[in-house]
């Protein structure tokens, strides 16, 4: 059978991370609509601990006969979804979604720089670094000093993620992908338990398609790219959310940007094209 080459895993790797991208920052945008009522702490909690639930009931991961290495994967990839869906809520529910997003893709940027074999690779994640220099350093009202610490405390736990997304993705797989989302649900379990009660039954309804469309879906069609290519592909690839994350918030929370935002966003999105067209001539 004939092996897939460098640029073909790339272009799968892409679909795939395109996809959740979309139903991230779809979820992003439902669960703003719940911040007011039920605190984005709590939304994050619930919608993490629904997500847990589905697919353990779905995958039905085995727990016998997993080594020390494996379980530690298992428990900071899923201690860094927590943790990083818990800032990114924070700060959407201070600055715009955009902003927020590309500021967070600061982390997975940094970790394909750290990780790049070649110039081309590097000059990928410089691109992009630039792009999120004209996104978020730009007039506008958008700084918030709050929002923006949590943006950059989301911006290392998806670093995190992105590298351990490679590490799960060729170790464990989807069985490990299920036990890491339960790990990420455990850690905040406190709140979603004391929030469930507040929560009505359409906002249930939000919070059940939030925890498919922003965690079941794309955290499956993350690792299983990080098993097919690498953290500083993956870390890259990302590049797609901060557009992404702005057609979205425009769509469904009608947030707009500047103009020069708009440009950054476009940079750093051309960063991951660059990335797809140069990955073969490494």
């Amino acid at each position: 059978m004939k092996s897939i080459n460098t640029r073909d895993k790339i272009l799968l790797a892409t679909g795939m991370v395109t996809v959740g991208s979309l139903g991230i920052q779809t979820s992003s945008s439902l669960s703003a609509s719940l911040f007011d009522a039920l605190g984005p702490i709590p939304v994050s909690s619930m919608r993490m601990l629904v997500a847990a639930v589905v697919m353990l009931a779905l995958i039905r991961p085995k727990l016998a006969g997993r080594s020390k290495g494996e379980w530690l994967g298992i428990v900071v990839y899923g201690l860094a979804m927590a943790a990083m869906n818990v800032c990114l809520y924070s700060a959407i529910d201070r600055i715009p979604m955009g902003v927020a997003v590309t500021l967070e893709f600061l982390g997975p940027c940094v970790v394909a720089l750290a990780g790049s074999h070649h110039w081309r690779e590097g000059l990928c994640a410089v691109v992009a670094l630039v792009g999120v220099g004209l996104i978020s350093f730009t007039p506008g009202g958008y700084f918030n000093p709050a929002g923006y610490l949590f943006a950059l405390g989301s911006a290392c736990c998806f670093g995190l993620y992105t590298l351990f997304a490679d590490k799960v993705g060729k170790g464990t797989g989807l069985d490990g992908l299920a036990l890491s989302v339960t790990v990420a649900a455990l850690t905040t379990l406190p709140v979603s338990v004391s929030h469930a009660a507040h929560a009505m039954p359409a906002q249930w309804g939000v919070i059940a398609a939030s925890a498919v469309l922003g965690v079941a879906i794309p955290y499956t069609m993350d690792t299983l790219s990080g098993r097919i290519t690498s953290a500083r592909v993956v870390g890259t690839l990302f590049s797609i959310d901060p557009a992404m994350s702005v057609v979205i918030a425009a769509l469904i929370l009608h947030q707009t940007i500047t103009l020069t935002a708009v440009f950054g966003v476009i940079v750093v999105s051309l960063a991951g094209a660059l990335l797809v067209w140069t990955a073969d001539k490494a």
